[in-house]
C-alpha cells in the first residue's frame, strides 16, 4: 500500500549555482532564491545538473543547500544527487536523510549501463534507504540508460518512489506513465512542457523557468485548469526562448541571460564554459521580445 506522499505538481526551479572567481557565490544565491520564490512557483532543485553538481565538492554541495533553505522560506527542497557507486551514493542519501527534504531526485548511474533488472536494484536500494521520496530522473542523455516502461512501472510500486523528471524523449511513454497515474509525470525538457501538463502531467522541473518564471507558473496552471487556449496564448513566444536556452550546453547560455538581466556573474566551472558572442545576443534579443509577443499573442 502506498503511503501517503508529498505534492510534486507545479513549476519547480532546478537552480543555476553562481559563482564569483572560482567560489560559489553565496549572496547571489541568497537573492536569486528570494527573487523566484515570490513568483509561484511550487518548488527548488537544489544541485541538480543545471547547479553544475558534478563540479561541487560534498561540503560545496551541503553549503548551497544551506543558503538555499534560508532564503526558500516555507517552499519545498528536493536535492539532486548522482553517482555510480552504490554504497557511496546510499552513504550520501543517509548524509541528507536529516536535512528536511521534500524528496531528492536521482537520475540512473552513469557509464555504467545497467540492465533493467539492475536499474531496479539502484533505484530500489535508494528509495530503501532514503526517508524523502524519491523523484526519478530518466535522462537517458546524460545517464547511457534508457528505463523501460515497464521498469518505470516497477519502481511506481515502491512506496518512496512517487514522481519521475522526464527527459526521456519518448513521447508514448510519457503517455502510458501518465496514464498509469502510479507517478507524478514532471517535464523536464523545457520544450515538453506544453504537451506533457496538457495531457496530464503534474507539472515541470525546467531550467528555463529561471526566466519569464510568471508566465510560465501561469502556463502550466492554466493547462491544469484546462484553459488550453489562453494557455496556449502564453506559451507560443516561450517556446523560441526555450529552445534557444538549449542550442549551447546547459547552463552556459541560461547564466549569460541571467548575467544580461542582472541576476549573477556570467561564470562556470571548467569543463562548463560561456555561452558564445552570438547565442548571448540571440537570447536577449529573444527575451527582451517576449512581452510584447505576448501581448499581440493575446490580442489576436
Amino acid at each position: 500500500m502506498r503511503e501517503l506522499t508529498p505534492d510534486f505538481s507545479g513549476l519547480w526551479i532546478p537552480l543555476v549555482t553562481p559563482f564569483e572567481r572560482g567560489a560559489v557565490d553565496h549572496p547571489a544565491l541568497y537573492r536569486l532564491v528570494r527573487h523566484l520564490a515570490n513568483q509561484g512557483v511550487a518548488g527548488f532543485v537544489v544541485c541538480g545538473s543545471t547547479g553544475e553538481a558534478a563540479a561541487l565538492s560534498p561540503r560545496e554541495q551541503l553549503a548551497v543547500l544551506d543558503t538555499v533553505r534560508s532564503a526558500a522560506g516555507d517552499l519545498p527542497l528536493v536535492m539532486g544527487l548522482s553517482g555510480y557507486h552504490l554504497p557511496e551514493t546510499l552513504e550520501w542519501v543517509r548524509t541528507l536523510n536529516s536535512s528536511g527534504l521534500h524528496g531528492i531526485l536521482v537520475p540512473a548511474p552513469h557509464y555504467i549501463r545497467p540492465s533493467q533488472t539492475g536499474l531496479i536494484q539502484w533505484f530500489e536500494s535508494i528509495a530503501d534507504v532514503s526517508t524523502s521520496p524519491v523523484v526519478i530522473y530518466d535522462i537517458p542523455a546524460r545517464t547511457g540508460s534508457t528505463l523501460a516502461l515497464e521498469t518505470l512501472r516497477t519502481l511506481a510500486q515502491h512506496p518512496r518512489i512517487v514522481a519521475i523528471k522526464d527527459c526521456g524523449a519518448d513521447d508514448i511513454k510519457t503517455q502510458y506513465l501518465i496514464a498509469d497515474a502510479a507517478l507524478q509525470v514532471l517535464a523536464g525538457d523545457d520544450s515538453r512542457i506544453f504537451n506533457t501538463v496538457a495531457l496530464g502531467g503534474a507539472g515541470a522541473i525546467a531550467a528555463g523557468g529561471h526566466v519569464h518564471t510568471q508566465r510560465m507558473v501561469q502556463v502550466i496552471a492554466l493547462l491544469r485548469a484546462g484553459e488550453l487556449q489562453t494557455a496556449r496564448a502564453l506559451w507560443r513566444p516561450l517556446l523560441t526562448l526555450l529552445n534557444a536556452l538549449f542550442a549551447e550546453p546547459n547552463p552556459g547560455p541560461l547564466k549569460a541571460l541571467m548575467a544580461h538581466q542582472g541576476l549573477l556573474l556570467n561564470e562556470l566551472r571548467a569543463p562548463m564554459d560561456a555561452a558564445s558572442e552570438g547565442l548571448t545576443a540571440r537570447l536577449r534579443k529573444i527575451s527582451d521580445g517576449i512581452p510584447a509577443l505576448v501581448a499581440q499573442t493575446q490580442a489576436a
